[in-house]
């Protein structure tokens, strides 16, 4: 589930925290932002489980967006130890986002 970033500083916490981010920056008026959120949050709950979902309205913290470079919506980032992996913006498709997760996920979460 996504939990919704109030602050540049959440933001950071969540990042040195937490192993593996994604960041979901979407703005209320991003229609494609709405369709895909959900298919975006149910590959990571079945596919990728220890994922963070951190979800930033661009429109409501411009910090957080520009300090990330995000200058359109949609635009996922992922964060693995804290370091920006993938970065996906615009017209995205789920099943090439899962292959693109795949390898770096399965190198750090070894079962």
């Amino acid at each position: 589930m996504f939990t919704e970033i109030k602050s540049f500083d959440e933001f950071l916490q969540l990042k040195e925290k937490e192993e593996a981010v994604l960041a979901y920056f979407s703005t209320d008026a991003c229609n494609v932002c709405k369709v895909l959120k959900p298919k975006v949050e149910t590959l990571i709950k079945t596919e990728f489980p220890k994922i963070k979902l951190a979800y930033i309205k661009s429109d409501v913290l411009p910090e957080v967006a520009a300090q990330n470079n995000v200058f359109t919506a949609p635009t996922v980032l992922i964060f693995f130890d804290g370091r920006e992996y993938i970065r996906k913006s615009r017209a995205f498709g789920i099943e090439g986002l899962q292959q693109e997760i795949a390898r770096p996920y399965s190198m750090i979460f070894e079962d």
